[in-house]
């Protein structure tokens, strides 16, 4: 019987999409939560959270955290990557030596995490031992990403560098398998949808990259710094600039279906829910968007920056802000729901799992929360 090749390609696609986007109640194994960094779950919050414990480290969390098996896995700015477990007491630490600013990621046995002098661990989930490492020539900013090769079962991490590079390596072994050079510094993560990677530099292009050949797909000038991370959904992608304009792209015309401009700088990564896009910025608003149209369809202002990524669980937005603050906003309305001080600028974003949320400060805490 003959099976129709473009078929097998559509079921590839298909199981590629379905593969990443599946996400673990019990587990925040990345940043953004999944492979198309949607910064999404469908955990229900309630409207009043108890502080259940923080653990302190030498440096400024700037660091997202992910979560798994009820171990919270965290970098800080001490050189260190901390590994704490459910009752906030400390279950190993690594030693990277210089500052780390990306957020980790879990991948079978290991913690990936990049640090500023360019080099990516793979640190053992257990006992926080080396593994592997894998030197760039620039500093690692971003998280990695993750995906598995249909045919081969290769797991191929994605990351990139101030080397201008975005690397892939395979992740059991820490083999560079390609590179590919791009035209300035890439501050942000890859997200991944269908065969190709996609990520903005500080060149002013968005690149797709395909993720078996390392060759370039497609390219769309922008203009200015993209030192943010996209958000996949479909076939478009949503992003913003250092000039405060979001965009949405349709990737497979690559063209720009529609811009908005938010009035400061987006560093951090939109998440995406419906037909809704939320990204913060620096001139103190949480700005929902209609993903379709562009439309503004509420903004909610804090005290301070929002540099760091917000997170949607079922209908509530969380966020956390340089006035020291993490906000829970009501998605549908843009109204705040809850909010706590810690005293100190949060710029790591959050984890979300069962009955709880975890989050970094610049002072240095990892605080969890209970629902």
């Amino acid at each position: 019987m003959k099976v129709d090749k473009y078929l097998i390609f559509v079921f590839i696609l298909i199981s590629i999409k379905t593969f990443a986007q599946q996400h673990n109640t019990d587990c925040w194994q990345s940043f953004r939560g999944d492979a198309q960094l949607t910064g999404t779950c469908d955990i229900k919050i309630s409207n009043k959270l108890k502080l259940l414990w923080t653990y302190k480290t030498g440096g400024a969390i700037k660091s997202s955290p992910v979560v798994c098996g009820g171990v919270v896995y965290v970098a800080s700015t001490d050189g260190n990557l901390y590994a704490v477990n459910s009752k906030g007491t400390l279950k190993w630490k690594f030693a990277a030596g210089t500052s780390i600013e990306a957020a980790p990621m879990l991948s079978d046995k290991n913690v990936i995490v990049g640090s500023l002098e360019g080099i990516l661990y793979a640190v053992n989930i257990s006992d926080g031992k080396l593994n592997w490492k894998y030197a760039t020539d620039g500093q690692i900013s971003g998280s990695v990403n993750c995906y598995t090769m249909l045919t081969t079962k290769q797991k191929r991490i994605f990351f990139g560098s101030y080397d201008y590079n975005l690397h892939c390596v395979d992740a059991a072994t820490g083999k560079e398998i390609w590179k590919y050079e791009s035209n300035n510094y890439i501050n942000g993560t890859p997200a991944l949808c269908g065969t190709s990677a996609i990520f903005g530099g500080c060149d002013g292009f968005l690149y797709q990259v395909n993720i078996t050949t390392g060759k370039l797909v497609n390219k769309l000038e922008i203009g200015t710094y993209i030192a943010s991370s996209p958000t996949i959904k479909g076939d478009c992608a949503w992003f913003g600039n250092y000039d405060g304009d979001f965009y949405c792209v349709d990737l497979k015309q690559n063209k720009i279906l529609w811009k908005g401009n938010v009035g400061a700088t987006i560093l951090g990564s939109p998440a995406i829910v419906d037909n809704k896009v939320l990204v913060g910025s620096q001139n103190h608003y949480l700005t929902c968007f209609d993903s379709k149209t562009g439309n503004v369809i509420w903004k909610f202002k804090v005290l301070g920056k929002l540099d760091a990524s917000p997170v949607v669980a079922g209908s509530t937005v969380i966020v956390g802000s340089s006035d020291g603050r993490l906000y829970l906003v009501d998605l549908k309305t843009g109204k705040e729901i809850w909010k706590y001080e810690t005293g100190s600028p949060i710029n790591s974003s959050p984890a979300v799992v069962s009955k709880m949320i975890i989050f970094g400060c610049d002072d240095g805490k990892i605080y969890a929360f209970g629902f």
